[in-house]
């Protein structure tokens, strides 16, 4: 389970940010870490009209698909 704590703790702690020009919104994927320092990316779209933001997923990334939590790994 991740906590909304959690969440803005990684985001407050960021490490990377990796932006899509997804449409109809940007997107952006976002690694931190939480309060005891585990991984955490969260997805984000943003409407730049509106300039809002909305949370998509969370998830604790899986080490055998990510290299440093920051690469994806090929398939």
């Amino acid at each position: 389970m991740i906590l909304l704590d959690d969440v803005i703790e990684s985001i407050r702690k960021r490490r990377i940010r990796i932006t899509d020009e997804d449409e109809p919104y940007l997107s952006c994927l976002i690694y931190g870490k939480n309060i005891k320092d585990e991984p955490i990316h969260s997805v984000w779209a943003y409407n730049k009209e509106t300039e809002s933001a909305a949370l998509i997923t969370v998830y604790r990334p899986d080490p055998s698909k990510w290299i440093d939590w920051r690469i994806r790994r090929e398939p």
